[in-house]
């Protein structure tokens, strides 16, 4: 990219796959917001699917000036053929979870999806069900505190997301605020592929577990932690105990599995979702990360592991390369390949 600073996070597509009966549409472009300059980049992979080029540059000052937000995340295609991306703060870096709407034609910014002065108090991700007239959208916190690095300090203050919100899908507006218990910095959020699903998951980074969302009988919403991945007593690390740090989650296609990385134990892992109050682990494997034999953490009790894994290299070329621990998870179409990038800017790795 032209730029520098931008951290490029996550990616979307300009058309979704409600518009597959439409032949006018097409997913030709990549939809690529970033995450601290608030640039959204558009990427032409349609005409030249092997070599791609930049077709649009949205600069942070419309933006801001349009929609009073920054610190861009999440995209998402709409039916309607808008794009819409999630933020996680105003132009200042104040906390503010809104919602730029973006032409998906001429990704001219419209506005905010969200009616004015109804934006969430933080954001990051979000997730729609329109058969159920909701969407729920999940917080960080603001971009002034986690930009210059973690402060253990920011947590005691209270500084940290622990909760979702959902809104009417319909109005645009929130309708429900969910307090996580023992959910700390709810990151990534998704629903259950099946079209009339009323349930999903989302991953919660620095509690380390895994809480499953769902829709009562009165139409309200409700939140459950379902899987908890415990920390690890260590020696040689900033704190005495680590924790796994999920940073990304995903379904299958099926619904059967969820699969989940932890940034600092280093494992990628594999749940069985067929009753999703019950996961039930199903696989794992480690691909780096900081409790690796030989590193400078030393893992001095763990309810988990017999001891600690063997660092896994790979032969790249003629030189080893040690693995960094794994980060967004996504399968492929045909369900049979994972594929993971190993850190939060390296290229990935299909396993």
């Amino acid at each position: 990219m032209p730029y520098l600073k931008d951290e490029l996070h996550h990616s979307g597509w300009n058309t979704c796959s409600s518009c597959f009966g439409d032949s006018t549409k097409s997913r030709t472009k990549l939809m690529l917001p970033s995450l601290i300059s608030s640039r959204i980049y558009v990427v032409d992979v349609g005409s030249e699917p092997r070599a791609p080029k930049l077709h649009k540059v949205i600069e942070p000052q419309e933006v801001h000036t349009k929609c009073n937000l920054g610190y861009l995340h999440t995209s998402h295609c709409l039916a309607s053929g808008e794009v819409m991306i999630s933020s996680l703060g105003d132009p200042k870096g104040n906390g503010k979870g809104g919602f730029v709407l973006l032409d998906g034609e001429t990704f001219e910014v419209k506005g905010t999806w969200e009616r004015p002065g109804g934006s969430a108090p933080m954001g990051y991700d979000f997730w729609y069900q329109p058969r159920h007239n909701v969407m729920i959208s999940t917080e960080w916190a603001p971009p002034n505190v986690f930009k210059d690095g973690f402060n253990p300090a920011n947590v005691e203050a209270g500084l940290y997301g622990s909760h979702m919100y959902v809104w009417d899908w319909q109005r645009h507006e929130i309708i429900q605020t969910l307090p996580l218990k023992d959910g700390l910095i709810p990151l990534e959020i998704r629903f259950l592929h099946d079209p009339a699903a009323d349930q999903g998951f989302v991953g919660c980074a620095l509690s380390s577990n895994i809480q499953r969302f769902f829709k009562n009988e009165g139409g309200t919403w409700s939140v459950e932690k379902v899987i908890q991945v415990p920390p690890k007593k260590v020696k040689g690390w900033m704190l005495p105990e680590m924790p796994g740090l999920i940073t990304d989650i995903l379904l299958s296609l099926d619904d059967r599995f969820l699969y989940f990385s932890n940034w600092l134990h280093g494992d990628l892992r594999q749940y069985d979702v067929s009753d999703p109050q019950k996961p039930r682990l199903a696989g794992q494997i480690f691909l780096g990360g900081s409790i690796v034999k030989g590193g400078p953490v030393q893992v001095l009790e763990d309810p988990e592991l017999q001891c600690q894994p063997e660092p896994l290299v790979v032969k790249v070329r003629t030189s080893p390369c040690p693995h960094p621990p794994p980060v967004p998870v996504q399968k492929h179409a045909g369900g049979r390949l994972l594929e993971v990038r190993e850190g939060l800017s390296s290229p990935p790795r299909i396993w």
